[in-house]
């Protein structure tokens, strides 16, 4: 059995083993010279700097101003093309509508695979930590092996961390050499097992890694777009709405006058031009579904998520009331308040808090025209849809509303960003440092549970 190696040269280090092993190679050095040779590297002053720059440090400096230039080209040639795009849209809000929810469910799908692989990645890296940590436990054994392959094939074995794939090759090449001793191959055959499962643990990080990167360009190229996009939508707005200024202004003063959500729809829907129009056209568009519901047979079957293809309707696709288990959750999230629940000050959850990630896209979940969007209180931003049918969809917390009063919005599209932190006051969404986001669904004034409203796959992440 072979012990030369395992008492004096361990003492010699000040380092973990782990450092020894993230050498490369000494050549034609012995295992306790590599030893002595890291340990003055450690201890010996830093080398002076050459000013000379090599050949290969040029060259790869112009690649990379190379790739950074054809990335800024690629950059500017997508840009023009989104500029065409938008503009040969023109003013037909059919197809605006599609391109903005299309997009704006492209980004919160890319998002979700997001938030996926990076919890794939924390797994794995754990996973990988702890390879680590259990070889750098059984350094004793681990140097016997490494004496042994050296030994055997005079020369350095290859650095079991830094080239995992190499050691376990040649440490399996060794095994069934027969270069390894009887003794030592029971621990040999283990070292071989962990560092197999450590290249394994290596190649699905970088897989993941890659899919990462990649799903983090698509999610800021469809962010990019869906910007552009909002801000058209907003343009035409503008220009049909000659008074949008003066009303949000006003809008904003009235919503001083008020004390509590109710008073502020009663006041916008009362005393504002924009909300009051809104409020009427919701309050008939909701009749008229009702009587077209009830003259029809075939109306429950038309109930479905099918129902909110049509991207050129200006009224509500469904009555309020009979979309039960067809609406979107607005944003990517966990749910860390339920309705119902403690609201954290003695009182009564009236909605569900959603914890998400910075800049996340906020959508609507129903059909509705808007009638307040703006600060209010310890809402934050809030925004206010009139569903039809003495139906309200309240929505606080955002950092930013892309919609004005007025507005007639479809599920899915568009209408806030969050921001870096929580907005919102602590009752309603905990001491959260990350973003939340309220959603509180009302009927003729009084708070209701939203649960029943949620489409199926859409309940399980508020369950989260």
């Amino acid at each position: 059995m072979i012990r030369a190696t395992t008492g004096t040269f361990a003492d010699t280090m000040r380092a973990p083993l782990l450092n020894l092993l993230l050498i490369t190679s000494v050549a034609g050095a012995s295992l306790a010279q590599a030893y002595i040779t890291l340990a003055q590297a450690q201890t010996a002053a830093p080398a002076p700097q050459t000013a000379a720059v090599s050949p290969d440090a040029i060259k790869q400096r112009e690649q990379e101003l190379e790739a950074a230039r054809a990335r800024q080209k690629s950059a500017e040639e997508a840009q023009a093309k989104l500029k065409a795009e938008i503009t040969s849209l023109g003013q037909d809000r059919t197809q605006l509508n599609q391109q903005l929810i299309d997009t704006a469910a492209n980004v919160r799908s890319v998002e979700t695979k997001i938030d996926e692989t990076e919890a794939r990645l924390r797994a794995l890296n754990g996973r990988e930590q702890a390879m680590r940590s259990s070889l750098d436990s059984r350094r004793a054994d681990i140097v016997e092996v490494l004496a042994a392959l050296q030994r055997a094939g005079r020369r350095t074995p290859p650095a079991l961390l830094v080239r995992p794939e190499d050691a376990l090759q040649s440490l399996r090449t060794a095994m069934l050499l027969g270069a390894v001793v009887p003794e030592l191959r029971g621990r040999a055959e283990k070292i071989a097992s962990e560092l197999g499962e450590l290249v394994a643990l290596r190649k699905n990080i970088a897989t993941e890694r890659d899919q990462l990167a990649s799903d983090r360009d698509k999610v800021r190229s469809d962010q990019t777009r869906l910007t552009a996009l909002v801000d058209e939508r907003q343009r035409q707005q503008a220009a049909r709405e000659k008074d949008l200024d003066a009303e949000n202004s006003r809008a904003i003063a009235l919503s001083r006058q008020v004390g509590d959500l109710q008073g502020l729809i009663t006041k916008m829907e009362q005393d504002l031009q924009s909300a009051a129009k809104a409020a009427e056209k919701a309050a008939e568009a909701a009749r008229q579904a009702e009587a077209k519901a009830a003259a029809s047979a075939s109306a429950s079957a038309k109930s479905g998520p099918g129902v909110f293809k049509d991207r050129s309707r200006t009224t509500p696709a469904i009555v309020f009331a009979s979309a039960k288990g067809l609406l979107p959750l607005p944003v990517n999230g966990n749910k860390i308040r339920d309705f119902g629940g403690s609201d954290g000050v003695g009182g009564v959850q009236k909605g569900i808090s959603l914890a998400t990630k910075p800049g996340s896209q906020v959508t609507t979940p129903c059909d509705g025209w808007v009638v307040y969007s703006g600060p209010f209180r310890s809402y934050g931003q809030l925004l206010i849809l009139n569903a039809g049918g003495g139906y309200h969809v309240l929505i606080a917390g955002m950092e930013r509303i892309s919609v004005n009063i007025g507005q007639f919005v479809l599920t899915g599209e568009p209408v806030a960003t969050m921001g870096s932190t929580s907005q919102v006051a602590s009752i309603l969404a905990t001491n959260a440092s990350q973003p939340v986001l309220y959603v509180e669904f009302r009927k003729d004034g009084t708070p209701i549970d939203p649960g029943p409203w949620w489409a199926a796959n859409e309940g399980e992440k508020v369950r989260g």
